[in-house]
């Protein structure tokens, strides 16, 4: 006579089990998310690394003075300007105030590539600072 009271107890002991799973699987999910965002935020940092070492290279090999790549001033070396459009190119929102630049006091040079994903409120920068000896000018 048991039996009638102990009706859908599988069934609630199934559910419990299925909404048990569900929350594993969500949780999972969410870590992938999170993963994602940060494979792609390391991406970014090492690009805008990448870039920045770049031009401190051509800025080493170049025949023009160091103070022709200042983005401040001039940028007028050929290199510098075909560097400003790759990086506006290759990361995002680096326009406008997040352009990238290149600050030349003397023998350094201080190079800011800057970015901002769409649908961020705040902006990302590499900066790298760089002693440019026996360079011409």
């Amino acid at each position: 006579m048991n039996r009638p009271q102990q009706q859908g107890v599988v069934l609630l002991e199934a559910l419990l089990g299925i909404f048990i799973f569900s929350i594993g699987i969500l949780a999972l999910i969410g870590m992938q998310a999170v993963a994602v965002k940060n494979t792609i935020e390391a991406q970014y940092r090492t690009e805008a690394g990448f870039l920045a070492n770049e031009v401190i290279g051509q800025i080493w090999v170049s025949n023009a003075s160091p103070a022709a790549f200042n983005t401040a001033t001039a940028c007028t070396a050929a290199p510098c300007t075909t560097w400003v459009t790759k990086v506006q190119a290759m990361m995002p929102g680096s326009t406008g105030a997040l352009a990238p630049s290149i600050v030349v006091v003397g023998s350094q040079v201080t190079v800011t590539v800057s970015w901002q994903k769409a649908g961020e409120t705040s902006s990302h920068n590499h900066q790298v600072v760089a002693q440019i000896v026996g360079a011409s000018g």
